[in-house]
């Protein structure tokens, strides 16, 4: 941060932001941005520090209310705005005037050590996910921790659109606060940058012209694992925005016919401006009642490959979506699991012999990964897991670790510098 000082201005509106985001009643990226839109007159820079403090509070929940007991963030906003903004800039960052009468309780929370705090508290996790992670990874810690970190911003090229090293090389052309634009090829994605710095890319050609999408190497990967061909007919069964659907579209260079299915008819219109930005004419998006809908059965026994990207807990994304480990839980997760079971099954039913399914999550849990392929496999034996890494392999791309997670596809933030991801590719036998 420069040597401007955080003012009054920044914690009153930090204040009254977080005090609506901790009811957690909705996304936080949404509350913001409602937010926004009634404060028109705040400044970029004081946005953006505002903005910035309302996820590095939710990243840190856990610690955050620990250091302010026995008072509670959502019952004095204030006080948790400004020891958020002490941790995050220091001390002296903050204006006399805005810290007011409260400097000597913010200083008594920033004295607190969080070291010393019990392993749930810095874990930074509600306790139902705290003790699931902790059972299923020998390295929860280290996975816990790279959580709380921002996610970079991770790009794919379209490559009907342009190569890669064009992008790269019109992207370090490019100044953000009159420096260079951090960009790097992606470790394993051969369509993957990433960026280390956050401009406001849909501002710039290169994603008006449909050269680049916003989409995590992880995800960039599980359309590697469907590995559609040319002229295929390919099923996106959870479309959702449409970010893989994407993704298939181009591997198949705009050939073949892929369906984009999805209940959520508003999650699927975000496809529609997207699509006309990649130009790719093989993609058919459709909004569909159920797993069960009339245009899902017409295309029983009919499709080379099957995509299931289940909606999930989302706990491999936290890094992004900080306030969603706080607006969910158990009963959820129970519900969400009881989808993932019949989306599955129904969506198999379009596999053709010799076709390919590959059942897709963003979470870290097994009881929606592993267990959810286990039960399926033992329930439909006409489907044969395959070695993710071989999948993988025979394409070129290799990637660390994923033998010891064979035959599934597992990747994790804290190994490899992705969102969380599960995928099983699974072969239905000719």
């Amino acid at each position: 941060m420069s040597g401007q000082r955080i003012t009054s201005l920044v914690v009153d509106h930090l204040a009254q932001l977080l005090a609506q985001v901790l009811r957690f009643d909705g996304p936080a990226d949404a509350v913001m941005s409602r937010y926004f839109r009634t404060h028109p007159k705040l400044g970029s820079r004081d946005r953006g520090l505002i903005a910035e403090a309302v996820f590095f509070a939710l990243r840190r929940l856990a610690s955050l209310r620990w250091m302010m007991e026995p008072a509670h963030p959502q019952r004095a906003p204030r006080l948790a705005a400004l020891i958020t903004l002490a941790r995050q800039h220091g001390m002296t960052s903050l204006d006399a005037r805005a810290l007011r009468n409260d400097e000597r309780a913010v200083r008594h929370a920033l004295s607190m050590r969080i070291g010393s705090a019990p392993r749930l508290v810095q874990s930074e996790a509600p306790a139902w996910l705290y003790q699931r992670v902790s059972q299923q990874y020998a390295d929860a810690e280290a996975l816990f921790a790279a959580l709380t970190e921002p996610a970079p911003l991770d790009l794919r090229v379209n490559t009907q659109r342009a190569r890669r090293d064009e992008v790269l090389a019109e992207l370090r052309s490019a100044t953000r606060q009159h420096a260079p634009l951090r960009a790097e090829p992606m470790p394993y994605s051969p369509e993957g940058i990433r960026l280390l710095d956050k401009p406001g890319l849909t501002r710039w050609p290169l994603y008006q012209d449909g050269k680049i999408e916003v989409q995590d190497e992880g995800s960039q990967l599980i359309a590697r694992l469907v590995a559609p061909r040319r002229s295929e007919m390919v099923v996106d069964f959870c479309a959702g925005a449409g970010g893989k659907t994407l993704a298939l579209g181009s591997l198949m260079r705009s050939t073949g016919r892929i369906y984009a299915f999805d209940t959520h008819a508003r999650r699927l219109s975000g496809l529609g401006p997207r699509l006309k930005r990649s130009g790719l004419s093989n993609v058919h998006p459709a909004a569909i009642a159920s797993e069960n809908d009339l245009r899902v059965k017409r295309l029983t026994g009919k499709i080379d490959r099957v995509l299931v990207d289940a909606p999930c807990s989302g706990s491999g994304t936290l890094r992004r979506n900080p306030d969603l480990k706080w607006r969910f839980d158990e009963r959820e997760l129970a519900r969400v699991n009881g989808v993932q079971h019949r989306v599955l099954l129904a969506a198999s039913r379009l596999v053709k012999p010799g076709g390919r399914l590959v059942y897709a999550t963003c979470s870290l849990l097994a009881q929606e990964n592993q267990s959810v392929i286990e039960r399926f496999v033992a329930d439909q034996p006409q489907f044969v897991p395959l070695p993710a890494a071989d999948v993988l392999a025979a394409q070129g791309v290799e990637i660390p670790g994923l033998e010891r997670t064979a035959p599934f596809f597992v990747m994790l933030p804290h190994v490899h510098a992705t969102d969380g991801f599960f995928a099983a590719v699974l072969q239905r036998r000719p």
